[in-house]
This record gives structure tokens, C-alpha cells and sequence, in this order.
């Protein structure tokens, strides 16, 4: 099959990684940078030009879209699709859930279990914090990646302060229980088709919250609980992604849904588990095109 990854960083680990397990399944793979990318409907046929060439030879593509890039690159991704190449991740599920709320939305519609959120839209944060039953909470900008825009609020005035001036700023924000028995620890599940096919447990650095390994937390592989792999199983399926990341919370009260991310990164989970999480994604697609 031709395969391409939808990539702006093809010497990325990711990249890299999906390259070389779709070449060991004896595939053709191309890296296109969605910046480079001509959108064009001619006579109603939607086309793709790549630094003036058509793609016309496409069977399938690996979504690899960053957050700052998601209104074209989902673009890109739809017109491929609309061409009948088959995508490991649909442009509606990456733009569903890129926004934090519509996937809590989505989850909780599906009764999965997620930490108690609320949506940042009134003018008067005090009517906002009185849905807070406790303290510290989080505050999360809707947008965010790699724990980026995710703030800890120890007190109500603090949490008062920090909302009125992202309300100055017009930003689009939601508030978040703080689960503290996690102690600064969550779960990184990898679901392709369907099935867990790798996962591990992030640990913060010290003095700090947030587990992402790109702020300086640690890892280790993690073997999860029934309820743990189910609940990962069905967040993806709930937002309709083939292949993404699943973060969760362990808490008193059972496993909870932080987030689910449809372009996770592969270097962290293939170094800590040992598992190769690329030959998935194309066996993937063999299954499925």
C-alpha cells in the first residue's frame, strides 16, 4: 500500500517510528507536511496538491496533527477522506477531541466516568466556584497540550483571581476537581482498533502536578485493571478515534477519563514499555483498507 504521514516534523521520533514499521510490512511511505498542502474542489472533485504535484495515488494516512495546526490540518485530513483514502484518525474525531469540553461532553453523555468539570462561560467566576466542593482545583484552557495551560488553584481567591483575568483575556477555559490521592501520577493507555496495545504510568517531578513527560515526569510500564482497560476501550470508541491516548486518573471512587489524545506521542511509550506501538497503527490500517 502507499501510505502517507501527515507530518510537519518528519525527523520527530513518531514520525520516524511510523516510517520504519510501515517499510518492514514492505509498504510505500511518504511524509507530507500539511503546510505544504494545496486544497483544491474542481467540478465538485475534491484534490490534494503536494508543492504543486497531485496526490492521486494515496491508500491510506497517518494523521500526525499538532494542536496549533488543527483547522488545516483537519482540513487536510477531511479532503483525503473525501477522496476514499482511509485514515487512522477521522477529521471530525481530532477536532472533537482537540476541545476538552466537547469530549467530557461526549464521555459523560456515554456515562464514562471523568472528574467533575465545569465549563468556564460566566461573566461572574464566584457563580463558577460555587460548584467547587474543594481546594485546590485545576484550571484548564481548552486548548492545551503537553500540560500547557493547565493551572493549580490553592484557594478560591487564587482560583477568582486567575478566572477574571482569563476572562479579560477572552479565553475559553473549564474548571476541574483535583483528584489528590493520585499524587501527581496518571495512566498513558495507547487503544488501536479497538485494543489497548500499550500503556504505562506517568510520575510529575517534584513540586509539580502535571505527569507529562515533556515537563520532566518519569514512567513505567503499567498493567492495567479490567476497569482501567475497559474504561480506555470505550473513551476512544465514544470519540470514534482508531487509534489515540487515553489518560486516567486513579482515584478513590475508580479509574477517571483526563483526557483523550488523538495524535499521542510514541516516543515515551515505545522506550518505556518496549512496545511497538507503530506496527500497531499499521496493522491497523492492513486490517482496515
Amino acid at each position: 500500500m502507499n501510505i502517507a504521514i501527515l507530518s510537519r516534523g518528519e525527523q520527530l521520533y513518531s514520525t520516524q517510528s511510523l516510517i520504519r514499521a510501515a517499510q518492514a510490512r514492505n509498504h510505500d511511505v511518504e511524509v507530507i507536511d500539511p503546510g505544504y498542502c494545496k486544497l483544491v474542489i474542481d467540478q465538485g472533485k475534491p484534490m490534494v496538491w503536494y508543492r504543486n504535484e497531485p496526490v492521486t495515488d494515496l491508500h491510506a494516512i497517518i494523521p500526525r496533527i499538532g494542536a496549533s495546526n488543527t483547522y488545516f490540518g483537519s482540513s487536510v485530513v477531511r479532503q483525503f477522506e473525501a477522496m476514499g483514502v482511509f485514515s487512522t484518525v477521522s477529521c471530525e474525531s481530532i477536532i472533537t477531541s482537540r476541545d476538552k469540553w466537547t469530549s467530557f461532553q461526549l464521555l459523560s453523555k456515554a456515562q464514562l466516568a471523568v472528574p467533575k468539570t465545569v465549563l468556564g462561560n460566566l461573566k461572574d467566576p464566584d457563580l463558577l466556584l460555587d460548584e467547587m466542593d474543594s481546594y485546590p482545583i485545576i484550571i484548564k484552557l481548552l486548548k492545551g497540550t503537553h500540560g500547557q495551560g493547565v493551572i493549580l488553584s490553592e484557594s478560591r481567591q487564587n482560583a477568582l483571581t486567575t478566572l477574571e483575568t482569563l476572562n479579560d483575556l477572552d479565553a475559553r477555559y473549564l474548571l476541574q476537581e483535583y483528584i489528590a490521592e493520585s499524587r501527581g501520577t496518571d495512566l498513558r493507555v495507547i487503544v488501536v482498533d479497538g485494543v489497548v496495545v500499550a500503556a504505562m504510568k506517568r510520575q510529575s517531578k517534584e513540586n509539580e502536578f502535571r505527569s507529562n513527560l515533556h515537563r520532566g515526569g518519569g514512567s513505567s510500564p503499567a498493567t492495567l485493571s479490567y476497569q482501567e482497560e475497559a474504561l480506555a476501550i470505550r473513551a476512544a470508541k465514544v470519540l470514534k478515534l482508531g487509534a489515540c491516548g487515553v489518560d486516567i486518573l486513579q482515584s478513590h471512587r475508580g479509574p477517571l477519563v483526563l483526557e483523550v489524545n488523538s495524535t499521542p506521542g510514541l516516543e515515551g511509550i515505545e522506550t518505556t514499555t518496549g512496545k511497538n506501538v507503530a506496527r500497531s497503527i499499521i496493522g491497523y490500517i492492513e486490517r482496515n483498507k
